[in-house]
C-alpha cells in the first residue's frame, strides 16, 4: 500500500518505520525541517511503564486546584487561553471516576509495557545508541511524600512492576551526585526503567525507515485531507520561501491510506472531516545544559534519571548534558515561557545537583503535549474513509511510541495486535 504519515515526531517516525517494515510505500509529511522538532525535541526522556498512568485519576481535580496557586505549582493555567479548555476539563473531571480510571490505567500500562518491549527489540536488532541509561528513582523528600507514595507503590504492586523502596543511604549509593544538604526521606527505585534521548532515537529510526524505502518530505504543511478509497493529502511546500497558500503551489497526492500523527495540530485536519477529537495541548518545560566538570573530576550529576515527587520534576542524564523537565500548563503557547515554571526547574536542579551544569549555556524548551481527557491515546481507523489515527499520547509519547506504532501497523495490515486495544479505540470518545 501507498501510505502517507502526517507528522515526524516520535509517534510519526515510529509509525513510519513499522509500516516500512511491513513493506508499505511510505511518504512522511513534516512541516518542520527535521524530525522530532516540536514535542519530541527536548522531553525528559524517561521510559517508566509503571508510572504511565492517566492524568484523570481519583482525587486529581482537588490536587490540581489546590496546588495550582502555589509558588512552585506542578500544574498552571496559561492565562485566559485556558478558558477555551473548559469542555475538555469537564470530560477530564468525569474520567477521574475510580472505575473509569482503573480501566484507562490498565489500557495505558498494557501499551506502555508492550512499547518498552518493542523498543528493546529495536535497540538490540538495529544497534541503536541514543544516550540510554538504566534506572529511574523517585525521590521522596519527607514523610508527607513517603505517605503519598503509598498509592503509587500499591499501583506498582498491582501491575507487577518491580521496584525497591530505598532509604536515603541506598538512594545516594545509586546516585552519588545527589546533594547531601537536601533532605531525603526515602525513594522508589525502578531498576528496569530507563532514560534516553528521544530526539536522537527518532533521528536514528528515521534513518532506518529510509533504508527500507520511506521518503521524508520536510517543510511540507498539510492543509487538508480528502477521505475516500484513495484519500488525498493537500500539502503546501514551505521550502519555497512563501508561507501563504495563494502564492505557493499546493500539491494534491493520493494514497491508499493516511495516518495522522500530528499531535495537538490534528484537529485542524480531522475536524473538517467530522472527526474532531477532544485533544488539547498541555505544555511542558525543560532546560538542558552541558555538564560542568570541576577540577578535572566527574560532575555531580545524575547517572540516570530521578524525579522529585514533591515538585513533579525529572532530572535526566542525556549524554554529556543534564536535563530538568516538568510542569503542566493549560493554555498559552509554545513561544510564551512562564517565568515561575522555569524557576521551579532551576530550583529543583539546584536542590539535588548544584553546580552540575553550565547554565550559562542552557537551552530552554517548551513543548505541546497532545492530551486526551481520559488519558489513553487513540489508535485505529477514523470515521473518515482511508484516514487512520495515532494520537493523544500526552506526556507519555516517548514511552508509548514504539508499541503504538506496531499496533497501528498491525491494524492496517488487518492483523490482530499483540495486546488488547479495546480501551485505545477512537470509538470510546464518542459522545
Amino acid at each position: 500500500m501507498r501510505i502517507a504519515v502526517i507528522g515526524a515526531g516520535i509517534i510519526g517516525v515510529t509509525t513510519a518505520y513499522e509500516l516500512a517494515v511491513d513493506g508499505h510505500e511510505l511518504t512522511v509529511f513534516e512541516r518542520n525541517a527535521h524530525v522530532a522538532g516540536e514535542t519530541s525535541f527536548a522531553n525528559a526522556g524517561v521510559i517508566a511503564p509503571g508510572y504511565v498512568t492517566p492524568w484523570a485519576a481519583p482525587g486529581m481535580p482537588w490536587k490540581v486546584l489546590r496546588g495550582s496557586f502555589g509558588r512552585h505549582a506542578a500544574v498552571r493555567f496559561g492565562g485566559l487561553d485556558a478558558l477555551a479548555h473548559v469542555p475538555w476539563m469537564w470530560r477530564w473531571w468525569r474520567a477521574c471516576r475510580p472505575a473509569v480510571y482503573r480501566a484507562n490505567r490498565s489500557s495505558m500500562h498494557g501499551l506502555a509495557r508492550y512499547s518498552s518491549q518493542r523498543l528493546e527489540t529495536l535497540r538490540q536488532t538495529l544497534k541503536l545508541d541514543y544516550e540510554r541509561a538504566s534506572g529511574y528513582i523517585v525521590l521522596l523528600r519527607g514523610r508527607r511524600e513517603r505517605h503519598m507514595a503509598e498509592a503509587a507503590m500499591e499501583m506498582l504492586r498491582q501491575l507487577e512492576v518491580p521496584f525497591d523502596l530505598l532509604d536515603a543511604a541506598q538512594c545516594r549509593l545509586l546516585e552519588p551526585g545527589l546533594n547531601a544538604a537536601t533532605p531525603l526521606h526515602s525513594a522508589i527505585g525502578l531498576p528496569r526503567d530507563e532514560v534516553g534521548n528521544c530526539r536522537q532515537f527518532a533521528q536514528l529510526l528515521a534513518t532506518e525507515a529510509r533504508r527500507l524505502g520511506a521518503r521524508f518530505e520536510f517543510g511540507q504543511q498539510v492543509l487538508a485531507l480528502q477521505p475516500g478509497k484513495l484519500p488525498v493529502v493537500s500539502a503546501l511546500d514551505r521550502n519555497t520561501g512563501s508561507q501563504t497558500q495563494t502564492s505557493a503551489p499546493v500539491r494534491d497526492t493520493a494514497f491508499d491510506a493516511v495516518v495522522v500523527c500530528a499531535g495537538p495540530h490534528a484537529n485542524a485536519l480531522l475536524a473538517p472531516l467530522g472527526c474532531r477529537l477532544p485533544i488539547i495541548a498541555v505544555h511542558g518545560y525543560s532546560v538542558t545544559a552541558p555538564l560542568q566538570h570541576h577540577d578535572g573530576g566527574a560532575p555531580a550529576a545524575p547517572l540516570g534519571a530521578v524525579m522529585d515527587e514533591r515538585y513533579k520534576v525529572a532530572i535526566s542524564r542525556v549524554g554529556q548534558r543534564v536535563r530538568v523537565a516538568g510542569s503542566a500548563e493549560l493554555g498559552g503557547t509554545t513561544q510564551r515561557f512562564h517565568p515561575a515554571a522555569l524557576r521551579t526547574l532551576y530550583k529543583v536542579l539546584d536542590d539535588w545537583f548544584p553546580g552540575a551544569a553550565r547554565l550559562s549555556q542552557a537551552q530552554r524548551w517548551k513543548g505541546a503535549r497532545p492530551m486526551l481527557p481520559d488519558g489513553p491515546p487513540v489508535l485505529g481507523r477514523s470515521a473518515a474513509e482511508g484516514i487512520w489515527m495515532n494520537l493523544g499520547h500526552g506526556s507519555s509519547g516517548w514511552a508509548l511510541s514504539c508499541g503504538s506504532a506496531r499496533v497501528l501497523a498491525d491494524l492496517i495490515a488487518q492483523r490482530e495486535p499483540a495486546i488488547d486495544i479495546g480501551g485505545l479505540s477512537p470509538a470510546r470518545l464518542n459522545g
